[in-house]
């Protein structure tokens, strides 16, 4: 009945400082994608024309979810969950393989990553589960049992892939709600001993890949041509940018290719050697912007869903700028975090973009609902 009680108010408070923030940040990443596709000799490459792409149909994808009622689509948490689940499970059995990982659905003319999509539907299952299990007390370990499970399947699934990054980015969104909503003392450190003690064990079951990275994280100069290379070129490219920067299409380790992987994992590399560290800090304080503002969405909301869905996606946003940000500067290792809005990648805007809708969802209808 919500959804068919269409209320026009929430035209009225449409949240567009958010929008505007995002699409500017989107812009950014799109010269900057046109930048690592450049080429004097060989010309341009499209993918800077497919972002852009990507990011008209994130608009799309806005706008349908502003539509409905955030109270109706998590009635149906659940199966969207299940749904997500399913796909992730199809992923072994139709996926498209790269570079060693079974990631994708091939879906006509592009390619699904499911992964990306379940952090956004792990937000919504947690805010139903959590919104319909209120407490007044902080939450013992029991009482946490079924969150943690309900993270837990799309984990393991995620970690076979294996997309250990992604994977771990849906423990740390659950991590991030849970100590929102507040969690017993004892069950607290219970859960901190517990994370230190499984650590050493889940070296054992890291692929031999992932085992490297986290060396070269240690040592990046033990293998400057192998493992540690990524990490090393990263480094130059950023300190090379100095203050200023060297200039649009004129970064070399851009242009001449020594920095790999610059549309998705370095992005911030190539800015940064472009633009120096005014750009870099002109950068990270549009995305401080967007954060704090969606902290604000998240405590201004006028029910415990609301509030928990807007936390939850902020906490998203911000924990994969702040990791992305320190893997290519060394501080943390290379493990596959997209800089959101910025980044290559359909599934990953497409779901941002989604999450977007959800967050302006939830602002404009604060002014409309009753607590």
């Amino acid at each position: 009945m919500i959804f068919l009680k269409f209320d026009r108010r929430i035209f009225h408070h449409f949240d567009w400082t958010l929008l505007a923030l995002v699409l500017i940040i989107c812009v950014m990443g799109i010269m900057n994608i046109y930048s690592t596709g450049f080429s004097a000799a060989g010309g341009q490459t499209p993918f800077y024309l497919k972002q852009l792409q990507w990011v008209i149909i994130g608009l799309v994808f806005t706008m349908a979810v502003f539509f409905v009622d955030y109270r109706v689509i998590a009635q149906y948490a659940y199966v969207i969950y299940g749904m997500t689940v399913a796909l992730l499970v199809l992923v072994f059995i139709v996926g498209y393989s790269s570079h060693g990982a079974q990631r994708w659905i091939g879906a006509g003319f592009f390619l699904i990553q499911p992964s990306e999509l379940m952090k956004v539907v792990i937000i919504i299952t947690l805010a139903h589960y959590l919104d319909n299990h209120k407490s007044n007390e902080p939450y013992k370990l029991k009482e946490l049992f079924m969150p943690f499970l309900i993270v837990a399947v799309p984990f393991v699934l995620i970690l076979m892939q294996p997309d250990l990054g992604t994977a771990l980015m849906l423990m740390i969104i659950f991590v991030s709600i849970i100590f929102f909503m507040k969690v017993d003392r004892k069950s607290l450190i219970f859960l901190f001993v517990g994370g230190l003690i499984l650590m050493p064990v889940g070296w054992f079951f890291l692929k031999d890949y992932q085992r490297e990275r986290l060396i070269t994280f240690l040592n990046p100069e033990s293998d400057p041509l192998g493992s540690g290379y990524h990490i090393i070129q990263s480094k130059i490219a950023v300190g090379s940018g100095e203050l200023f920067g060297k200039g649009f299409l004129s970064g070399s380790q851009t242009q001449l290719k020594f920095l790999p992987e610059q549309r998705t994992d370095f992005v911030f590399s190539v800015f940064a050697e472009e633009w120096g560290f005014i750009g870099g800090v002109v950068l990270i304080a549009m995305f401080t912007v967007l954060i704090f503002w969606g902290l604000k969405i998240a405590l201004q909301a006028r029910d415990l869903l609301g509030t928990i869905i807007a936390f939850g996606i902020t906490a998203l946003i911000a924990w994969e700028v702040f990791i992305n940000i320190a893997m290519v500067l060394g501080l943390l290792p290379v493990v596959g975090i997209p800089l959101p809005f910025f980044s290559y990648g359909g599934s990953a805007m497409l779901s941002l973009m989604l999450a977007v809708g959800l967050l302006i969802n939830v602002s404009a209808r604060r002014f409309i609902l009753q607590r």
